[in-house]
């Protein structure tokens, strides 16, 4: 069972006083850190919130490894692949350890959560000073100041916590876009995903904290915002309140300053009438549903656990069409599966022509220890895998392009929000349904609203025509 831990005021007190203690110490050093960051928004958004943390502290970032002298790690748990792939790049830092051993190296996040990681690292990475989960980020001044203080690995793991801990100092990646956790974890075990039991059960923010830091980050001048949850549909069932995700979203649409709201991810199995009419009727929430099917097959959506059946999954696209006739919608898809047969496949693609959607993340299913999936039985042979794969995304990309090519000629809206990173002449921007528009123009328009005609299309990205600026 969890061991639920709550954090006092106190405890925050604490790590408050060891960020300026540190900071006072630090003060006229030239010190840096270095985060590198695997997976999702979550993992993302946390990584900001320990970059705030350390600039408190005195740190500030650099992308220069050996210039570092805190450097982070922030992994992911969703695949084993992920893991392989972290575990391969801390290992690479044992050299750098050897040549700067005042370095503190650090390792946080999903992977951390497991314990057969945990040990690992123990018995095979010394090097490491720090260690420490998804649940106890808020003691991260702590963990360092003993890290900095001792010879000894530090680690700190909590199970599971219904804490929600607010006002973490937070360096943001963009001073235009915002990522707002609105709920943390996930109560619905399908047999594949690792994560409940990394992130724990689901636990929503009060709304009033969620509204105060977006109408603080509207003050700041920031212009979007991404609502982030592992099921966003399921915010406030845990509250002792009547809120809803969709009357969060009318409550966030007030606020001045802000410009765009968009959300991931949401469950098929929770999606409401009431979200699918606020997505229609809100002015600044954008026309883009991210809905993960998963497969197209009825058998093994229920191998899965996802609750829903192609039908019910059918008709919600064609409610949120109907509603909402312009919309972006894109998913998520597992080939490979354990027990699917050619037969099943065949319905996924089935699945895929009859939605169109407008661009789909495809993944190969891949054994993750501690998962119900990972030992059942009929696991498909890597080869069908792939190939089954290589249609799929064939398949996909030719509908992209397809979706894409209907937006040639019109003019869309758009968040101006760079310098294109291929061209530096032009600016890189955003339609509402998340599409990538490059055109020429000059970088004083970054952060504004503006209206471009579309010349050229790919599958997800396009060239444009600056017509006018909005605001």
């Amino acid at each position: 069972m969890p061991t639920n831990i709550y954090v006092t005021e106190e405890e925050l007190k604490k790590q408050e006083k060891i960020m300026k203690e540190i900071a006072e110490e630090n003060k006229g050093k030239n010190l840096y850190y270095h985060i590198e960051t695997y997976g999702c928004q979550m993992n993302v958004h946390d990584s900001e919130k320990l970059a705030g943390m350390l600039e408190k502290m005195g740190y500030k970032y650099t992308e220069n490894l050996e210039q570092a002298d805190v450097l982070l790690f922030n992994t992911c748990a969703v695949r084993e692949h992920a893991e392989i792939r972290v575990l391969g790049r801390v290992s690479q830092m044992k050299e750098l350890k050897a040549r700067n051993p005042n370095l503190i190296i650090g390792v946080s996040g999903c992977m951390m959560q497991e314990k057969n990681v945990v040990e690992a690292i123990k018995e095979k990475y010394s090097y490491i000073d720090i260690v420490f989960g998804t649940h106890n980020i808020y003691k991260f001044p702590q963990l360092l100041w003993e890290a900095l203080n001792s010879q000894d690995i530090v680690i700190d793991i909590i199970e599971d916590t219904k804490n929600v801990i607010e006002e973490l100092p937070v360096k943001r990646d963009s001073n235009l876009k915002a990522w707002v956790n609105i709920i943390y974890g996930c109560n619905n075990f399908c047999t594949y995903c690792i994560v409940p039991y990394t992130r724990g059960r689901e636990k929503s923010r009060k709304p009033e904290d969620i509204i105060a830091e977006v109408k603080e980050l509207a003050q700041k001048g920031y212009k979007e915002i991404t609502l982030l949850g592992q099921n966003v549909n399921s915010y406030g069932k845990d509250l002792d309140e009547d809120i809803t995700f969709a009357k969060l979203l009318y409550k966030l649409n007030d606020i001045e300053g802000i410009e765009r709201i968009r959300f991931m991810t949401s469950h098929p199995k929770d999606i409401s009438d009431e979200l699918i009419y606020a997505i229609r009727d809100l002015d600044k929430v954008c026309e883009h549903l991210h809905l993960p099917v998963q497969a197209g097959s009825n058998k093994i959506l229920k191998k899965m656990n996802r609750k829903y059946t192609k039908e019910h999954y059918l008709e919600i696209i064609d409610k949120v069409r109907s509603n909402i006739p312009d919309i972006a919608i894109t998913t998520d898809i597992i080939v490979g599966f354990p027990g699917e047969t050619e037969e099943d496949f065949l319905e996924t693609l089935d699945l895929v022509e009859r939605v169109r959607f407008d661009a789909a993340y495809t993944f190969i299913y891949s054994k993750r220890a501690g998962t119900v999936a990972a030992n059942m039985p009929d696991q498909v042979d890597d080869a069908v895998k792939h190939e089954r794969l290589e249609r799929l995304i064939e398949l996909q990309n030719k509908i992209s392009l397809e979706k894409s090519a209907e937006l040639r000629g019109k003019i869309v809206e758009v968040l101006i929000e760079g310098i294109s990173k291929r061209d530096s002449n032009k600016l890189t921007s955003r339609t509402r349904t998340n599409k990538v528009v490059h055109f020429v123009g000059d970088e004083s328009l970054i952060g504004k609203l503006a209206n471009v005609k579309i010349t050229e299309t790919k599958a997800w990205t396009m060239q444009g025509e600056l017509v006018e600026v909005i605001r």
